[in-house]
């Protein structure tokens, strides 16, 4: 079954680090018991962990920060769960184990017997430190006690597919798939009830604050590669913009129009066009839904290949679902000013911008001006992105191919881009640079809308989500809004954020990862809302299985640096403190 790739991760880009990508699993039935392998899985992880500690020591990376302190989660988290923190991040702090995991894993998995251990280890450890749960009912108790610490969250039925085999043989018959992606789709829908119940149980009158839900269009598709035939038409064919803006380029309102044109498309097959305009449908409901329910919609972003077509579907949501009321002439002439419903809140879509792609800086002012013009709300989740060694790889395998004149074959082919240049930056200080600018010129426009809202202009007109794991860049998004006067600060140093900067802000870091980070902004801020949102999955372990798979490089790539031996002697200083005092 062609499933998608999650998008939009808070990834600090590493220096031209072309790693191989990991591979989904194939997994048990989603029913598989572990009762009798969770004992095993623990005892054999332990045992893995400290063996491989003890051989890898000059393998793990030397710590880059002092120890952060051990507060929020770590005092009051079980003992338990910091053995299982420490464990996890002790793992990726191993290059070579990571590197090796997919291809030990899939051996593993292979075997019988040994498959259930594997997969008891996985749940102990990854699974639970990363999933809120197999349902989204599960993950209610997670959300009540994010609540508690006053942090909010970003709900996500988490599926992904393996790259490698999104295109090629063995998928689902059509009728498979076509059931498989609609309950998807119905999984979506259920998301959004589920974060509206818990929303309306905390904060009666007050919608859209604390809890948001994410969506990744290529999940919602009986096969990815429809997205990507889309994609390769639109960068054909879309209208060339000056400045000209580099790969995957910029949405333009008339990118769909194709899926109401009877014209045959050599690029589109029939099969194509007719799952990309139920896709379309799907996402109207999905826009209805949250509406309704008062619960703010998130695109993910993905790779560079699918990017223009989600970019196309995510500018068609925001035409519709954001779009601002315009001013009413009285009888005399004048105008009123435009307002807001009482129970509506704007911007209610958000898209993914990722700080690493090279078109981000023109991309966004581009996106700004569209909105001014076309009268609807921009919602921006900035983030550095997930894909930079994947893409990186990709590109350079679909260049050699061209210059060699050769057919590209097995994942070259994935590439669309026209470009000489990869879509991302090369290295990760223009990455840092790109997002801090663009979080300098976002809180400058937040200011501006605030201001412009007070005289009476409809709005919010545009809302920003920082997805950030970098201390730097965390602390500069509050900086920004002090400076900006959206927030104050007293003589010890905590922000209070004003409500109107809470209407179109908020910060938000991946649950069970930056912990610390999170901890700090919660400490650091007073706001009426939770301003600081943890990235929450949910699924069933062969379902989330390819997502914990990039967890862990994810991991290696944005703790490389010193980061994942921080988190782990975080956890190991909790553990000893709770032991010994």
């Amino acid at each position: 079954m062609s499933l998608a790739r999650v998008t939009p991760r808070l990834l600090r880009c590493p220096r031209l680090a072309a790693r191989p990508p990991w591979r989904a699993f194939a997994t048990s039935s989603p029913k598989t018991k572990f009762t009798n392998a969770r004992g095993l899985a623990v005892a054999g992880l332990s045992a893995t962990t400290f063996l491989g500690l003890t051989l890898s020591t000059s393998a793990i990376y030397v710590d880059a920060q002092e120890q952060i302190p051990i507060k929020g989660v770590l005092q009051t988290a079980p003992l338990s769960e910091l053995v299982r923190t420490y464990l996890v991040y002790s793992l990726c702090s191993i290059p070579l184990l990571v590197d090796w995991s997919p291809t030990i894993l899939s051996i593993l998995l292979a075997i019988p017997g040994v498959k259930q251990i594997t997969e008891g280890i996985v749940r102990v450890t990854f699974f639970d430190q990363f999933v809120g749960g197999d349902e989204a009912e599960d993950v209610i108790p997670v959300l009540e006690r994010l609540r508690r610490e006053n942090k909010g969250a970003i709900f996500v039925y988490s599926v992904e597919v393996d790259e490698a085999n999104a295109s090629g043989p063995g998928k689902l018959s059509s009728s498979e798939t076509m059931s498989a992606h609609k309950q998807i789709v119905a999984e979506n829908l259920h998301c959004i009830d589920v974060a509206a119940d818990f929303e309306d149980m905390h904060y009666l009158g007050r919608k859209g604050k604390g809890t948001w839900v994410a969506i990744k269009l290529s999940a919602m598709v009986p096969d990815a590669e429809s997205l990507r035939r889309l994609s390769k038409y639109l960068v054909d064919t879309r209208p060339r913009i000056n400045p000209r803006i580099a790969f995957p380029g910029c949405p333009v309102p008339s990118d769909l129009d194709i899926l109401s044109s009877d014209v045959p498309i050599a690029v589109l097959t029939e099969a194509d066009v007719a799952a990309l305009r139920e896709l379309r449908e799907d996402l109207v409901a999905i826009g209805e839904r949250a509406r309704a329910r008062g619960i703010r919609i998130m695109v993910d972003a993905e790779h560079s290949w699918y990017q223009p077509a989600i970019d196309a579907f995510a500018l068609d949501m925001m035409r519709i679902f954001n779009k601002l009321p315009t001013p009413q002439s009285s009888w005399f002439g004048l105008r009123k000013p435009a307002q807001l419903a009482p129970d509506m809140f704007q911007p209610l879509i958000f898209n993914t911008f990722q700080g690493y792609l090279r078109r981000t800086p023109e991309y966004l002012a581009r996106s700004i001006a569209m909105a001014r013009t076309e009268g609807y709300a921009l919602g921006v989740k900035l983030v550095r992105g997930a894909y930079h060694p994947h893409e990186i790889e990709i590109h350079k395998a679909a260049t050699n191919s061209r210059a060699e004149a050769t057919t590209p074959s097995g994942g070259h082919d994935l590439s669309i881009s026209p470009d000489n240049m990869p879509p991302v930056w090369l290295y990760k200080d223009e990455t840092d640079s790109c997002y801090d600018s663009s979080v300098r010129l976002l809180i400058s426009l937040l200011r501006q809308d605030v201001e412009a809202c007070a005289k009476g202009a409809p709005g919010p007109t545009i809302g920003a989500l920082f997805g950030t794991h970098n201390w730097d860049s965390a602390n500069l998004v509050i900086d920004e809004l002090v400076k900006q006067g959206l927030a104050t600060r007293d003589a010890s140093g905590v922000v209070e954020i004003s409500e109107a900067a809470m209407e179109r802000v908020a910060v938000a870091q991946l649950y069970g990862m930056a912990d610390g980070l999170t901890d700090h902004l919660v400490d650091r801020t007073r706001s009426a809302s939770p301003f600081v949102l943890k990235y929450l999955p949910y699924g069933k372990l062969s379902e989330v299985m390819p997502y914990l798979s990039r967890r862990a490089i994810e991991n290696k790539s944005v703790l490389g640096n010193g980061g994942a031996a921080v988190e782990r002697k975080r956890a190991a200083s909790a553990i000893m403190a709770r032991l010994f005092g």
